[in-house]
């Protein structure tokens, strides 16, 4: 059989449109060129439907209606910021150049010292995890360097806070001291680097209460002290004051607590971003009526009990003495989130307040916060004196006839989210990028550079 010619191209699919007839030579150029008049047309439509749906939200309107609770709508949370929540690769890339060329050596310890721990699963998703995400941050870095002799620090990756009670299942931490002194031990005979700078330029996490003291209670980590084999390194803590303390009497940087990026996420997903923040002030934790510890003390220096007892029966204040796993959706819901001191003087609170959109309350005298130089602490907060706290909702409601607006604005840039959240591979700009940044600013402990200069 036969195949007619019109039917010898079959590569590919097309459709040949006729529009007119081809004996007509005007028709033709216009066919000629229709499909490119055609694109054109395409192109600019959906550019303009593109502009026209993406206007971007005005956060400076927030008004209350009433001075008890309000359910006026406010941004809950900023669109960047949620971009950079659900999308933390999309753009961020860390960057050496922006880092002056550091070079960390990550010792490879036996697997006791810290991977054998993270068969608890809460051990890389509690408040103390940082000790984790650190370490696996720095594993994937740009900045890890395989030839110690080319390190300017060497990062000792020991996992102190995931040994949790069988009794009331929070850390515990008394073995830390011993762990920390084997790891030591180890390193500095198998490897001349620590004896060389008498290990100033080695680094720890010390993610817990009183940070390198290694104690939970304050009294007894100040009688402790820091480790004395600790006392030239560089400790990574939580705990941080602006007043003389010996658990920070060695060189060290203050880091935020550790709140899952991936609890955030899920959080926002559930979330109606532009929903209403109805809940005027909001705090969920531990409020004790009497003292309960065996010293008589009160935890948080009876600041969470005054808090109880003036407000408890306040309809301004949601306060509930116990957690649950969503509360993170309480606090979608608040306008503020009260972080007064535990133990110690710093809480997850703060960071979970702010990548949530809710305006910390700090209750914690001298406090010193993670990365004062990005996160604009005075312009993102409120900041409450402990004997002041009997003042708390007079406090707050000036807040919100004065600057409440301002605040939001703020609060919402989502360089200040990014700047508070560990992950699993170092982003520019999050958190341990900053440790990173933090540790470039004390390259004067680097042995090796200091060996390049007097060369």
């Amino acid at each position: 059989m036969i195949e007619p010619k019109n039917t010898s191209r079959k590569r590919g699919f097309y459709v040949k449109m006729r529009l007119l007839h081809n004996n007509n030579r005007k028709s033709c150029f216009c066919f000629k060129y229709f499909k490119w008049v055609l694109w054109f047309s395409l192109s600019f439509y959906f550019f303009a439907m593109f502009l026209f749906n993406h206007k971007p939200n005005n956060t400076n309107n927030t008004s209350y209606s009433s001075p008890i609770i309000s359910k006026t709508t406010v941004p809950q949370y900023s669109k960047a910021s949620r971009a950079l929540i659900e999308h933390p690769w999309r753009e961020h890339h860390h960057s050496v150049d922006s880092l002056n060329g550091l070079k960390i050596y990550v010792y490879e310890l036996p697997t006791r010292y810290n991977t054998d721990w993270l068969t608890n699963e809460r051990c890389s998703n509690h408040l103390f995890a940082s000790e984790v995400a650190i370490h696996k941050a720095l594993i994937n870095s740009d900045v890890r360097t395989f030839d110690p002799f080319e390190a300017d620090f060497f990062f000792v990756p020991v996992y102190v806070s995931c040994n949790f009670s069988a009794v009331n299942g929070f850390p515990a931490i008394g073995h830390a001291r011993s762990l920390i002194s084997s790891a030591i031990q180890l390193i500095s005979s198998e490897f001349p680097f620590w004896n060389r700078s008498s290990g100033s330029d080695h680094v720890f996490v010390a993610s817990h209460d009183f940070g390198s003291c290694f104690h939970t209670l304050e009294d007894v980590a100040m009688a402790d002290g820091i480790p004395e084999n600790l006392r030239n390194s560089i400790i990574l803590q939580t705990f941080g004051v602006k007043y003389d303390h010996p658990c920070q009497r060695a060189e060290h940087v203050v880091i935020p607590p550790y709140v899952s990026p991936e609890s955030v996420r899920k959080t926002l997903a559930t979330a109606d971003v532009n929903g209403k923040r109805d809940i005027f002030a909001f705090f969920r934790g531990k409020m004790e009526i009497h003292p309960k510890n065996v010293s008589g003390r009160y935890y948080s220096k009876k600041v969470r009990t005054v808090i109880l007892q003036k407000y408890g029966n306040d309809r301004r204040f949601y306060l509930k003495r116990h957690r649950f796993s969503g509360y993170q959706s309480e606090i979608l819901r608040s306008t503020f989130c009260l972080c007064p001191l535990g133990w110690a003087p710093w809480s997850p609170r703060l960071v979970e307040s702010v990548v949530l959109g809710c305006v910390p309350v700090i209750i914690a005298d001298g406090i010193d916060l993670p990365f004062s130089s990005a996160v604009p602490w005075s312009e993102i907060s409120v900041t409450v004196a402990e004997k002041d706290v009997g003042k708390l909702g007079s406090i707050l409601e000036n807040v919100v006839a004065t600057n409440l607006s301002s605040i939001q604005k703020k609060l919402w840039d989502p360089r200040i989210t990014r700047a508070l959240l560990f992950h699993d591979r170092t982003i520019e700009g999050d958190a341990t990028w900053h440790v990173l940044h933090a540790l470039t600013k004390k390259m004067s402990r680097s042995h090796r550079r200091l060996r390049l200069s007097d060369e």
